[in-house]
């Protein structure tokens, strides 16, 4: 069976009838327990020995998917950073690989809570949740294999996945981004199990990507060395710090070379859902995203704060207007930035649920209003006096709280109108304890606190914020999930500077061997992070600047710039619809950073 929808609209309503038949008690379910081995009849060539540059056909990729795998050098991967990734649970089960599988059950009752699977290739292990428990929210972290649960439909066991990581589509480039859901069919005839997975791609599809593959049950064993994946990044090329192996548009030397030696023509080779059509049935191709697929999840409403444990002693409260971090033990309680004015009432409530102790320190990673907005009633739940009412009185009860905030020395010249244009900020909202070195260190709760200035990023006075005990790194709005960062050139701010905070996280963070996990990173607006989704995030911001620095050594104007689309590849993902992060006014702040050559000088 080949990839693509033509199999989708073949296999839909066959499966449609297999699951009306097969319908029925539990008794029907099959067992899926053993060690299964693949057949490679399907796709073979694009499987082992890995599908060639430049071939895209039978994909319904985006103009955006087609951009970003011509641009993709496969240099990459000789990265420090991306060596040690693994495929993700899509494309997974593709390659060369033996598959065990389990079922995990309740000690008392003997109830089915997961189906295990434990998968040769990068020695990964997925947890297919069997019990009805719900998706994490979309704030929760992303892994490799997502977050996947299951459910029989007689006897075909149907799973939904999501938190997956960004991958491949298909290994030559071609992504599949984090907002890509997958649902898969498992039915197993006699010794032969068949998978079947849809992969919905809200950035890089404009229909489901079908796929199947085959496994015979392996009754003779594996050998238990073959599960095993240890692995440790060298520096396997000398580059400068942040470098991005990839092509600019148009200049990928190798793109013809598959067009070339089986005489297809171009418009074949870069695929697109009409070519999953019979000829001359396709509707008309209009190359934009497809709808988003799979389980809704929830994230917090206007007005809302919602707490997740991130690891240690620190919590990510994660709101529709951004993120704030509390860091809670013995001696009290640390904030990193406090959310906008309106929900100061919410934030607090949210804090309690961790801590009842005082709130004895506030940092701001800058001066926005979505990170010091609560700066002043939050201070009030600072160390309570004797003279003072209880914590429990008001919000926090203890006015003229002695809480200590903490910023670079340029958050307060922001906050306080002396640099700049625009208004002062309420005084009791000031930083009341700043610096103006590279860094200022905190020891509280028996945890390192490193607040570490970023010069010239979204604007002059950037912290990011490490606990090295707890392992989590607060980057602020250098790093954001949702959108494209925007750094103000008026205050100091710069892309350059940007990728050097960017760059500067990666050195601090630590994953695990297969790039996940680890030193966990809170952005300042979106999903908990690990290192691998700052790399990726740095990978876009730094292609982007380099191909506009590009056309501006060649003297391109803006319009010239915007017109030839350096985002095109990434603007499904990050573009908003209109604002400072849309593609143009982002395209234009770059060009005009590039420009400029140098950035504005921190304030004094």
């Amino acid at each position: 069976m080949s990839s693509g929808l033509t199999w989708l609209r073949v296999f839909r309503p066959a499966l449609a009838a297999a699951i009306l038949l097969a319908a029925g008690p539990a008794a029907a379910q099959v067992d899926l327990t053993g060690t299964w081995s693949p057949r490679y009849q399907e796709d073979f060539s694009e499987r082992v020995p890995g599908p060639e540059l430049g071939d895209y056909t039978g994909l319904p990729l985006t103009d955006g998917a087609r951009r970003y795998a011509e641009s993709w050098d496969p240099a990459r991967i000789t990265m420090p950073e991306e060596q040690c990734r693994v495929h993700i649970s899509p494309y997974i089960y593709r390659g060369p690989t033996n598959i065990a599988i389990w079922d995990e059950r309740a000690p008392g009752t003997r109830e089915l809570v997961a189906i295990k699977h434990r998968i040769s290739t990068f020695d990964q292990e997925r947890t297919i949740y069997m019990d009805g428990r719900p998706h994490p929210p979309a704030y929760a972290p992303h892994t490799w294999m997502g977050f996947s649960t299951g459910l029989w439909q007689g006897n075909m066991l149907v799973v939904t996945t999501t938190h997956i990581k960004k991958g491949w589509l298909r290994r030559n480039g071609v992504p599949e981004s984090d907002l890509a859901t997958l649902t898969e069919y498992f039915v197993r005839t006699g010794d032969v199990l068949t998978r079947v997975s849809a992969i919905s791609d809200p950035v890089y599809l404009t229909e489901p990507l079908v796929k199947s593959e085959e496994f015979m049950l392996n009754t003779q064993g594996v050998p238990s060395r073959s599960w095993l994946y240890k692995c440790k990044p060298v520096v396997e090329v000398v580059r400068p710090e942040g470098a991005v192996p990839h092509y600019l548009p148009g200049k990928n030397p190798y793109l013809q070379e598959f067009r070339n030696r089986y005489k297809f023509p171009e418009s074949v080779t870069r695929g697109g859902a009409v070519q999953t059509y019979p000829a001359g049935s396709a509707p008309v191709a209009t190359g934009a995203p497809m709808k988003p697929g799979g389980p809704a999840l929830p994230s917090p409403k206007a007005g809302e704060v919602k707490v997740l444990h991130v690891q240690g002693q620190v919590y990510m409260l994660a709101s529709a207007e951004g993120n704030m971090v509390v860091h809670a033990g013995d001696e009290g309680v640390l904030l990193v930035d406090t959310l906008p004015e309106g929900l100061s009432s919410a934030a607090l409530a949210a804090i309690r649920t961790i801590s009842d102790k005082p709130i004895h320190f506030i940092v701001n990673t800058q001066a926005g209003e979505d990170h010091t907005g609560g700066n002043e009633a939050l201070a009030k739940a600072g160390p309570t006096r004797p003279d003072r009412a209880p914590l429990g009185s008001g919000l926090g009860g203890n006015t003229g709280g002695t809480t200590s905030i903490v910023a670079h020395e340029n958050v307060l010249n922001r906050m306080s109108a002396t640099q700049g244009a625009g208004t002062a900020r309420p005084r009791g909202a000031w930083p009341s304890d700043t610096f103006f070195e590279d860094e200022n260190d905190i020891f509280f709760n028996d945890e390192a606190v490193q607040v570490q200035h970023q010069p010239d990023a979204t604007g002059d006075g950037d912290s990011i914020v490490f606990f090295r005990k707890s392992d989590v790194v607060v980057a602020g709005d250098v790093f954001s999930t949702t959108s494209y960062p925007v750094f103000n050139r008026a205050q100091g701010g710069s892309v350059n500077g940007v990728i050097a905070a960017l760059n500067r996280i990666i050195r601090i963070t630590v994953p695990t061997h297969n790039q996940e996990g680890g030193t966990m990173v809170v952005p300042g607006h979106g999903r908990l992070s690990d290192e691998m989704d700052v790399v990726e995030y740095r990978n876009m911001l730094t292609i982007v600047r380099d191909r506009i620095q590009a056309l501006v050594a060649e003297g391109k104007t803006l319009e010239q710039v915007r017109a030839s689309q350096p985002t095109l590849d990434y603007d499904a993902r990050y573009g908003a619809p209109t604002g400072p992060s849309s593609p143009d006014a982002f395209v234009a702040a770059v060009y005009e950073s590039l420009r400029a050559g140098a950035t504005v000088k921190p304030a004094k």
